[in-house]
């Protein structure tokens, strides 16, 4: 596996398993042998030769499973290529993008990310379906009136799942 790219995710609804998804096809397409696998399947990332770590944010932090292979992993992390992203806020146009920094990470985290020193942590617009999400997860989302829809800018996924091959193949 010595030549082979994990991508390791944590969704909950399956907006951030969708990109993890796309970024390994643009990986693949771009020669690279890929892993697609969620966060909590993965028990160790030392025979990775570079690690794509994804979450959906949910109250502005990561999910518990992707939190958990940061921590669980965080030594073998911080001797490999790696890059985060995170998904969750909806909205439409420039929004996403546009949110703060404090969105790409957690402040629960943030020490863990400092040492592990990503290459980047991108943020993603994810996706709500009224029809999947939980009864609790609708009172939230009306709570914070938060916009319906899938937010996910495949251009943007797949520009930057380019920019991680492009570094790779340096």
């Amino acid at each position: 596996m010595e030549n082979t790219v994990l991508i390791a995710y944590g969704s909950k609804y399956g907006a951030t398993a969708g990109i993890a998804e796309k970024i390994g096809e643009v990986l693949r397409r771009e020669g690279f042998t890929v892993e697609v696998r969620q966060a909590r399947s993965v028990s160790d990332v030392s025979a990775y030769r570079a690690v794509v770590i994804g979450s959906g944010l949910y109250i502005g932090q990561w999910l518990k499973e992707a939190a958990k292979l940061l921590q669980d992993q965080e030594q073998a992390l911080s001797q490999r290529p790696v890059w985060f992203f995170v998904t969750g806020p909806t909205g439409g146009g420039s929004g996403p993008p546009a949110l703060p920094q404090k969105f790409r990470n957690s402040d629960r985290l943030k020490p863990v990310t400092d040492r592990i020193q990503p290459r980047d942590i991108a943020l993603f617009g994810g996706m709500i379906d009224p029809k999947k999400i939980s009864f609790i997860d609708k009172i939230v989302v009306k709570a914070v009136k938060a916009q319906v829809g899938d937010f996910r800018d495949w251009s943007a996924i797949e520009t930057w799942a380019k920019a991680i091959a492009d570094t790779l193949k340096q």
